[in-house]
């Protein structure tokens, strides 16, 4: 009975350790927390550096917690796991025992008790810890990656990564085609603005205009005269019987009286009329004996 028990023992022990060392082999990095709990100080007998050196002997990549990370950790958590060490104190005995834990607070492994029967506590505590980590020591950890592990545990720790993952996806689709749309919208503007400087602006058809002789016996008959187009902008400024046409320096150019015609006018100085030919304006006047007639451009 007696070698069965052991014999149990013994493989419930082996599975243990080869369970143990599988998970541990999963991470790659290990964080020592400033201050165990069971301390009053950070660092206090030099416990939480001392844990550091001896991951380190037996092969793990640890780092006090603050220190500088490498890349990677900083990007995944995951991939360390956190240690803290916890005591056990009695009236002959200190008793300490190490603790490993993932980004997942899920404990991934625990090692037997270190003991230490010495009075003072920094050797206790030191002797403790030394004993404790002989058990870690027999794993032969060996960093292996594992992408099922470590993605695993880095989609549990932000759940809603692939969800955000998906919108900023959705949002830079959405942004490329309104980058499209207004290239697009762009090209086409720029197509018609080049249509548009292309066209060649044409001068209006010269009319020819015949103007009907005054009833006087004593003038020849006029000649008739292409109009000219109309240059600058007058602007018709109010006077007595009528408005002074003025060009934009301003200068008077013409003054016109008012007959007893609508939008027709008699202009001072000269042998000419200003009078309204559909939409435009035009003075008729004579120079010699040809009648010539200018559009005008006036501002009322």
């Amino acid at each position: 009975m007696k070698i069965k028990f052991t014999l149990l023992i013994i493989a419930f022990s082996t599975v243990f350790f080869a369970f143990a060392q599988t998970n541990l082999n999963n991470y790659k990095y290990v964080i020592v927390p400033n201050r165990f709990d069971f301390l009053k100080k950070k660092d206090q007998y030099q416990l939480n550096s001392l844990a550091e050196f001896l991951f380190k002997k037996h092969g793990f990549n640890a780092f006090l917690e603050g220190e500088d990370y490498p890349e990677d950790l900083k990007r995944n958590r995951c991939l360390a796991l956190r240690s803290d060490v916890s005591a056990e104190s009695g009236m002959f005995k200190t008793k300490l025992k190490i603790e490993l834990k993932d980004c997942n607070d899920q404990t991934v492994y625990t090692s037997p008790f270190g003991e230490s029967r010495d009075k003072e506590y920094e050797k206790a505590y030191n002797a403790a810890l030394r004993q404790a980590f002989e058990g870690l020591g027999k794993l032969n950890y060996n960093y292996v990656p594992n992408k099922g592990v470590s993605s695993l545990n880095s989609i549990s720790s932000t759940p809603q990564e692939s969800d955000v993952k998906n919108e900023v996806s959705e949002e830079i689709k959405e942004l490329k085609a309104e980058i499209e749309t207004l290239k697009k919208a762009k090209q086409t503007v720029q197509v018609e603005a080049k249509k548009e400087a292309l066209v060649v602006i044409q001068e209006p058809k010269k009319e020819v205009v015949t103007a009907a002789p005054p009833k006087n016996n004593n003038i020849k008959p006029t000649k008739t005269i292409e109009d000219k187009t109309p240059s600058d902008v007058l602007y018709a400024q109010p006077i007595t019987n009528g408005f002074q046409l003025v060009d934009s320096s301003p200068k008077v150019v013409y003054k016109i009286n008012k007959t007893g015609i609508d939008s027709v006018f008699l202009v001072e100085g000269k042998n000419a009329i200003v009078y309204k030919k559909g939409n435009s304006w035009v003075i008729e006047y004579y120079e010699e004996d040809t009648m010539k007639t200018e559009a005008l451009n006036i501002k009322f």
